[in-house]
């Protein structure tokens, strides 16, 4: 495939449009005929979909903002209880295709000269996109790889990723502070340069959003990023002032209504002082959700689709 977008570094990637790259690269995508069949021009931004009918968003309780805010439904009972072997540690064997483990690898990455482990899944060079998870407090790569917790989300980001001929970098982040931003910071740039300077999206769960922040602050990291997805994170009220708002990156925030760690209100208040100044952003609130709800219920193809569009 031809290169969509200038290498980073190069003088005709500037920061302010590096994102328009994603919805370039899905029209590269569709025109390659890497996509699903019968796809009409109204859905010609639609990556390539893997089990949607399992994890697409139920119902949606309230809609404004032209889509752009909704209120999803969710029950404990139906979504973990019934949806899990074991809840919350094993999801049921329908949830999950493990023919991906095949593309899946673990690696010691140099990011400006410091180790950074990772455990990628999909292609290693030329990925059409690619995609980074970082985790919160406690966990490590192996919470991004683990194919049956988080309701099976993360093996299905894993099967969209190389259906799609993309890659996912889940990394272990030492510490959630400027170093621990350098770092990223630095994979956001790898990733870039590995694709041939495609686009890149970096989505932060939970205290992992104070490397979302941080990064946000790195105007060349963000030269090399599409958009940005914050799960169930704390806000950032000084997010006005960085490279990231300047540039207009599309931000994705999903929060669960009853998180007792970050609160909801604290999210929605920066969605709303965001898309007040016609800047790009969505908000999933999943009612009745708890701190770790948007990481098992964010719809990953509706959120990259979305990114995708702006």
């Amino acid at each position: 495939m031809a290169r969509l977008c200038a290498k980073p570094g190069s003088p005709s990637l500037s920061v302010s449009t590096a994102h328009f790259c994603f919805r370039r690269l899905v029209a590269a995508i569709l025109a390659v005929g890497t996509l699903a069949g019968g796809i009409t021009s109204a859905e010609a931004q639609q990556l390539k979909p893997y089990k949607d009918d399992l994890f697409s968003y139920g119902k949606v309780l309230e809609e404004s903002d032209g889509g752009d805010h909704r209120v999803v439904d969710y029950q404990e009972l139906r979504d973990i209880n019934e949806r899990d072997e074991i809840p919350e540690r094993r999801v049921k064997r329908a949830f999950v295709s493990l023919g991906v483990k095949g593309e899946q690898a673990n690696e010691t990455l140099d990011v400006g000269g410091r180790p950074l482990e990772v455990t990628r899944v999909g292609r290693e060079q030329g990925a059409a996109f690619s995609v980074i998870f970082i985790h919160g407090r406690g966990g490590d790569r192996r919470l991004g790889a683990n194919d049956f917790s988080f309701g099976g989300n993360f093996n299905r980001l894993k099967n969209f990723a190389v259906a799609n001929g993309g890659v996912y970098y889940a990394p272990s982040v030492r510490t959630f502070d400027k170093a621990g931003a350098a770092d990223v910071a630095g994979l956001v740039k790898l990733a870039a340069e590995r694709s041939g300077g495609r686009p890149v999206v970096l989505a932060c769960a939970s205290m992992g959003s104070f490397i979302c922040w941080g990064v946000s602050r790195d105007a060349d990291a963000v030269a090399s990023l599409s958009g940005m997805m914050i799960m169930g994170g704390a806000s950032d009220p000084d997010f006005a002032k960085s490279a990231a708002f300047a540039a207009r990156l599309p931000m994705f925030f999903s929060h669960g209504s009853r998180d007792s760690v970050y609160p909801a209100t604290s999210q929605e208040a920066l969605y709303r002082s965001l898309k007040g100044q016609g800047y790009p952003a969505r908000f999933v609130l999943f009612e009745t959700g708890s701190h770790g709800t948007p990481v098992r219920m964010t719809d990953w193809r509706d959120a990259l689709n979305w990114i995708g569009s702006r």
